[in-house]
């Protein structure tokens, strides 16, 4: 199966499509980012067996609560510990890096793991503006040159005239056929991507109110190229699924937790499941998260299915990336298990 999915004829079925994994590698109360990462590898072992397609971490930076801010040494981690499943970056931060490392560290990934490394790329910070601020290398940019990154970076990996003429050469990188994906949570790199001819990564986990317009706007502007001859977009999901709809519900107030201290600008580690989350928020608290989280879908197996397909109706999504945030491992494993069940059905 190509990546340009041709299902879209008639209506789609959630197994016609592809299934794929986002993890933040959570750390949670009492636990250490140790214990995230082998709680990761263990996940994205499970993933592959339960037939899920790409198994991507995400960079972010000074947060308590997600230890995959080494983005690139976790996908070594990850892929070394697997052997089918394709790992990558949802995503690697570009205006935080060089060009030239990020070919040099994907195309060394590349050639560990040929035919399973992904480069998702976004243009936000993943973090707040101090800490951007001690990432940058130039401090005046707030991602306004992210296509001019993102052509350099093309270009180490594939360039476009005899790379024995260039001054500056990625060993390894050049030559490499590293799949590049552009991320988005609002419109600007869904039209960068369509413009480029790129496959397309919404996060539609934190940023709801985007998603349609979004791939409306990837879609309408997406030129063929070299890469994909139709558009092809991928839509972040949280899904916390359990075997019963009280159950999940609980496990949910993790992540609800989690927001809710991002809405109030406190960040941290992910918090256990609480019976009542009425008296930890205001109600204009609760309205926030709600909404920020609005692409979140909670319950036993036939709600989540109900769910997740009434989200690909209204998107036509080519890939569905799930992300759970849930703090005991066992039951985050679980929840995975019951979407692949799902799917697989």
């Amino acid at each position: 199966m190509s990546e340009t999915n041709s299902v879209h004829k008639n209506k789609k079925r959630l197994s016609d499509i592809r299934f794929s994994v986002l993890d933040l590698s959570p750390i949670v109360v009492g636990g250490t980012p140790a214990d995230s990462f082998r709680n990761s590898l263990d996940l994205a072992q499970h993933a592959e067996k339960w037939g899920f397609h790409r198994y991507w971490l995400a960079e972010h930076h000074n947060m308590t609560g997600i230890a995959s801010s080494a983005t690139s040494v976790v996908i070594g981690y990850i892929a070394g510990g697997t052997s089918t499943i394709r790992v990558g970056s949802g995503g690697i931060m570009l205006p935080n890096h060089a060009p030239l490392v990020i070919a040099e560290q994907f195309g060394t990934l590349e050639s560990l793991y040929p035919g399973r490394i992904d480069l998702g790329l976004g243009r936000a910070p993943g973090t707040d503006q101090v800490t951007a601020h001690a990432l940058r290398r130039d401090l005046g940019s707030n991602g306004e040159n992210f296509p001019e990154q993102v052509d350099e970076l093309r270009s180490y990996l594939n360039p476009p005239v005899d790379p024995r003429t260039l001054p500056v050469r990625a060993i390894p990188g050049e030559g490499l056929n590293i799949p590049i994906w552009l991320l988005g949570s609002s419109g600007f790199s869904a039209q960068l991507a369509g413009e480029l001819g790129l496959p397309f990564a919404f996060a539609s986990h934190f940023s709801p109110n985007h998603t349609l317009p979004a791939l409306k706007l990837y879609r309408s502007s997406f030129q063929p190229s070299e890469v994909l001859d139709a558009p092809y977009a991928m839509v972040c999901v949280n899904v916390i699924a359990a075997d019963s709809d009280e159950t999940a519900s609980w496990l949910a107030t993790s992540m609800q937790q989690q927001f809710l201290n991002l809405v109030r600008g406190l960040p941290g580690q992910l918090h256990p499941p609480v019976e009542n989350m009425d008296e930890l928020w205001t109600d204009y608290e609760k309205a926030a998260v709600k909404q920020q989280l609005r692409y979140t879908f909670v319950g036993g197996p036939k709600a989540v299915e109900e769910q997740l397909q009434s989200f690909l109706d209204d998107t036509q999504a080519d890939e569905i990336m799930v992300n759970a945030q849930i703090f005991d491992h066992q039951a985050r494993l679980r929840s995975y298990e019951i979407v692949s069940q799902i799917v697989n059905r």
